[in-house]
Formats: structure tokens, C-alpha cells, sequence
């Protein structure tokens, strides 16, 4: 009996040392979009200057709309006077198509008499006896008189060159320099009709120097494209053209941006780990050297991403180590195929995340190679998928 307990609890302690625990982590981090031209930190400075032909502000419009209003009023009288005048050619006309309906009805009268009893029912069946219809005898309505009101801005593109400059921006500069020096200058749009559709485009010109070097110097919205399916007739034109201004704008902040601009992206990924202690204590602080300097990623300052890029290495070195030691045949083995499962997918999910394809398909074609020695779960073979997806189709 006591041979059989010392059996049964060694059998059971070796279970328990080979037992390994994975967990894992969702961390959350900030990305950064590197700009096709990267500016230091101390650089990032701007300024615009906008040419166009809009003019127009809003103190304008509401100046005019009480100029209009006024005009109005000096017109009143004119206005009342000439609705009087309508108003007797009504009143005379009325006699006239009144003494007309009179003798409509009595040449109608008179042919219904003519017509025998059955033609006289079959016709006032249909409803088409003789009747006397009078018109309406007209009524005098005195116009009233103006009343003031302000004027719906959205007809109105109220924007001037200033307005515009104040809406051109790059994500992460301020407007406190020149280093980046921005001329932009807008043509108004031009409307075309074609097949019964309309066609725009507003050509615009974009002019880039940085620090005194001219980098950019491109055009936008030259050809026309399809506005609408209506023609141009049927538009409201200002703010069809206010829209399309504010594309314009939202292009050309995208485009800097995209050369230029301090930008992120919020990814998140599942950090997996092992806790058992002793043995596993590195692999358990590779996953931290990941997790925290992740997160330590700031896309405003290069130099605090580059020292968290350096401190990830450290984590990913030893999952590298670690993946040396596999012994993919023997499933009791400290460092077996279930460890090799996830450190694999923590490498590929993290190159995934930091945009590294290329990276994360050699561990990808690792993984592979080992695929007869690994028990997937179904989740795991279905991560497995998106790995693919995101890495050749993505």
C-alpha cells in the first residue's frame, strides 16, 4: 500500500512540474504612422498662405440682406398699388365670365330639352345635366408688408483666404513657425453638364518648402468628375460648391498628413505568457518586457518609441532563445510544443501589429514547418486564419 501511495505521488508531482500555465494579456497601445517625410520634434512648425476667389463673410451677407430689405419697403407702395390694378381687371373680367357662364348654361339647357326622356336620364346618370356654374367672384388680398428676417448662411460659401488658412493643418505641428511653408491657392469650381449629369472640378495647386527646400508641388480636383445624376439646373449651386470646398480642404490636410503629419493608430493584442514559476521566470519576463514597453510607444516623441522599441527587443530575444530549446516530440518536455504555440502566435500577432509583415510570415513559415507536432485548439486554428488573411490578404 505504501508503495503504491509513493507511486501515485510521485506520478502526481511530476504532473504538476510539467503542467504549464498559460495565460494571456490584452494590451492596448499607441501605433505611430510614419510620415513619408519625418520632421524632429523641434521642427514641426508651419505656416499657410491661401489664394482663392472667396471674398465673402458674413457680415457681407447680412449688410446685403438689409440693403435688399429696404429696397423692399421703398417698393411696398408700388407692390399695393399694382395688386389694386390686378385686382380691377379681376373685378371687370368677372361680369364678362359671369354673363359666359349664363349663357352656357342656357345653350346646354336648351339641347338637353331637345333630347328624348331615355337620352335625358342616361345623361344625368353620368352627371352631365346642365348646370349653372358661376366663378368666383374676386376677392381683394392687400399684400402685407416686408418683414425682416435674416438670411439662411447655408446658401452662402462665407469663407475668405484667412478662413481657409485656418482650416489647413498637419497633426501633431503648430502654426508658431515656418518650417514647413504651405502655399495653396483654389480656383472656383466649374460645373459641366453631360447626359443629363453633372460634372466638377476646382482646381487647386499645392506647394510644399521645407526649411527653404521646395518637396512638394502637385495639383488636385483638375478633371471633372461625377457631381451629380441631376443636371446642373437642378443644383443648388453655392452649396454645392461650399461642399466641395470643404473636400478640397479635407484632401489637402490628408495629403499632408500623410507626408508629414504625427499620427497613430489604437491597436490592441493578446499578450500570452506561462506562470509557472522557476524555469519559466524568463519567458514570463519576456511577455512584460512586451506588454509594458507597448505601451510606453508615443508617437509625439520618436526618441521615447525608439528606447520602448529597444526595451521589446529584450522580451523578443528571449522568446527567440526559448524557441531554440523546444522539444517538439516529447509533450513532458519543459519547453515542449504547447510553448512553442505561443510564443510563435505572440511573435506573429505582434509583427502583425507593428505592420511587419514580412517578419511576421517567417514566423508564420516557422510555425508551419512544426504544425505536425502541435495540438490546436480550435480557437488557435482559427487565429491561425486571420494570420494568414492579415499577412497575405490584409
Amino acid at each position: 500500500m505504501n508503495f503504491r501511495l509513493l507511486l501515485l505521488l510521485a506520478f502526481g508531482f511530476t504532473g504538476a512540474v510539467n503542467a504549464q500555465s498559460i495565460t494571456a494579456e490584452k494590451v492596448d497601445f499607441r501605433l505611430p504612422v510614419i510620415p513619408k517625410t519625418p520632421i524632429d520634434v523641434a521642427n514641426r512648425t508651419f505656416r499657410v498662405k491661401v489664394t482663392s476667389p472667396y471674398t465673402l463673410k458674413t457680415d457681407d451677407i447680412i449688410a446685403q440682406s438689409k440693403v435688399d430689405f429696404q429696397t423692399e419697403l421703398k417698393d411696398y407702395e408700388k407692390v399695393v398699388a399694382a395688386s389694386e390694378v390686378e385686382y380691377q381687371k379681376k373685378v371687370a373680367n368677372y361680369d364678362q365670365d359671369v354673363l359666359k357662364a349664363k349663357e352656357k348654361y342656357k345653350l346646354e339647357s336648351e339641347q338637353y330639352k331637345k333630347m328624348t326622356l331615355l337620352e335625358r336620364l342616361a345623361v344625368s346618370d353620368q352627371g352631365k345635366d346642365p348646370k349653372l356654374t358661376l366663378p368666383t367672384k374676386p376677392q381683394y388680398i392687400k399684400p402685407l408688408p416686408p418683414v425682416y428676417s435674416q438670411p439662411d448662411l447655408t446658401n452662402y460659401i462665407i469663407v475668405d483666404n484667412a478662413v481657409l488658412e485656418s482650416q489647413i493643418q498637419i497633426t501633431g505641428f503648430s502654426r508658431e513657425g515656418s518650417y514647413v511653408d504651405i502655399a495653396v491657392d483654389i480656383k472656383r469650381m466649374n460645373f459641366q453638364d453631360n447626359a443629363g449629369q453633372t460634372f466638377a472640378n476646382q482646381p487647386t495647386k499645392l506647394i510644399v518648402k521645407v526649411n527653404g527646400v521646395e518637396k512638394i508641388n502637385t495639383g488636385f480636383f483638375q478633371e471633372f468628375k461625377l457631381l451629380s445624376t441631376s443636371p446642373s439646373n437642378n443644383l443648388n449651386k453655392p452649396l454645392e460648391e461650399k461642399y466641395y470646398l470643404n473636400k478640397v480642404i479635407a484632401h489637402i490636410n490628408g495629403f499632408l498628413d500623410d507626408n508629414f503629419g504625427v499620427r497613430w493608430t489604437n491597436p490592441s493584442i493578446m499578450i500570452s505568457t506561462v506562470k509557472n514559476k522557476g524555469k519559466y521566470d524568463d519567458l514570463e519576463k519576456a511577455s512584460i518586457y512586451v506588454s509594458t514597453n507597448l505601451r510606453k510607444m508615443n508617437p509625439e516623441n520618436a526618441e521615447m518609441t525608439a528606447a520602448a522599441m529597444t526595451g521589446m527587443q529584450k522580451g523578443i530575444d528571449i522568446w527567440k532563445d526559448t524557441l531554440t530549446k523546444i522539444d517538439y516530440k516529447d509533450k513532458k518536455a519543459d519547453f515542449n510544443a504547447k510553448i512553442a504555440t505561443y510564443i510563435y502566435y505572440n511573435l506573429i500577432r505582434l509583427n502583425i501589429a507593428l505592420r511587419d509583415k514580412k517578419e511576421a510570415e517567417k514566423y508564420l513559415n516557422e510555425l508551419q514547418e512544426n504544425m505536425i507536432y502541435l495540438d490546436l485548439s480550435s480557437s488557435e486554428k482559427a487565429e491561425l486564419k486571420q494570420f494568414e488573411n492579415s499577412i497575405y490578404k490584409g
